[in-house]
């Protein structure tokens, strides 16, 4: 059994330590399978969600999962906020602590943000009380939680994650959920096939194995993960029908005895089409999205100084 200690915030994959990352899903499966007592752990507490960029999954199930343990939550109007007028987001959060609030659940399209702002606090400024920042998405390079949630629905489907094969799909070089699930994985002994265009490629990205034809890279995967394309990323660089024919996941060529996953939101038959996401195939994508809520209710839990788990 792995104990979680309450953490202090959520800033990315690598913040958090191989125990912690087990314990999280753990105690999301429990939350799942109602062996886990609620009684309002969260209540009394205060939670800002402050999302610069629209959001369905992550906004809706963290204020589920908010509402379940029972916080109150508030939103965070970014366009009314005095953010808009040129405030300092450090001074917003540090406002927002002085006014009584005990979190924010933060989206932004600013890498490096929520670690800013802690480093700002620590070095040069105070809050003006402890408040936890949690990462529900940031620039391109981390989505914390969707690759906690995203870990727990593979837990659900293979006992033991060493050796198993993934393949991801798609605009890798953009994708922070990528970049995050990789991180994480990698701890977990998952080998690891990357399948993108020259364009979409980041060879930065370490402990991948790229490649470019995708029946090379579907061959013996356990786990295919679509990644959401966006046209205007690629309109000036080839013409979108032709990434359709090269890259797009279809009931043909996805391999009988995978698993398919996307973080959504999904194009239909762009990266996958219809017939495959109509099928039993694409009832894992919905799992994802289900598990989202468990997932983000253990790590608010644990972030907000809720309940620990136990031997």
């Amino acid at each position: 059994m792995h104990v979680l200690d309450n953490l202090k915030h959520l800033i990315d994959i690598k913040s958090l330590t191989t125990d912690e990352i087990e314990a999280i899903a753990q105690k999301a499966l429990e939350f799942k399978n109602s062996t886990c007592t609620l009684k309002n752990t969260l209540e009394g507490k205060n939670v800002a969600m402050i999302f610069f960029e629209n959001s369905t999954r992550t906004y809706f199930s963290f204020e589920m999962a908010l509402n379940r343990l029972g916080a109150s939550v508030y939103r965070f109007d970014t366009f009314k906020s005095s953010i808009s007028k040129g405030e300092d987001f450090f001074d917003t959060v540090n406002n927002l602590a002085a006014i009584g609030f005990d979190a924010c659940i933060i989206r932004t399209s600013t890498d490096g943000l929520i670690r800013k702002t802690i480093d700002e606090q620590l070095k040069e400024r105070k809050f003006f009380k402890k408040i936890a920042l949690i990462n529900a998405g940031e620039g391109v390079s981390s989505h914390p939680t969707q690759a906690l949630l995203d870990f727990v629905t593979i837990k659900e489907y293979f006992k033991n994650l060493d050796g198993l094969n993934l393949t991801i799909v798609g605009d890798i070089r953009h994708s922070r959920v990528a970049k995050s699930n990789i991180e994480l994985l990698n701890r977990f002994g998952v080998h690891i096939k990357c399948l993108a265009p020259s364009y979409f490629r980041d060879d930065t990205i370490q402990n991948v194995e790229w490649h470019s034809v995708l029946e090379d890279a579907v061959e013996n995967a356990d786990i295919v993960m679509a990644l959401r394309i966006q046209k205007e990323r690629i309109q000036d660089i080839i013409e979108f029908e032709d990434y359709i024919k090269n890259y797009q996941l279809t009931e043909q060529n996805l391999p009988n005895d995978c698993i398919l996953m996307h973080p959504g939101p999904v194009n239909r038959d762009v990266e996958v089409t219809s017939g495959l996401l109509n099928s039993k195939k694409g009832e894992t994508i919905l799992k994802q999205a289900h598990n989202g809520v468990f997932t983000r209710m253990a790590i608010l839990d644990s972030t907000l100084g809720g309940t620990k788990n136990n031997d």
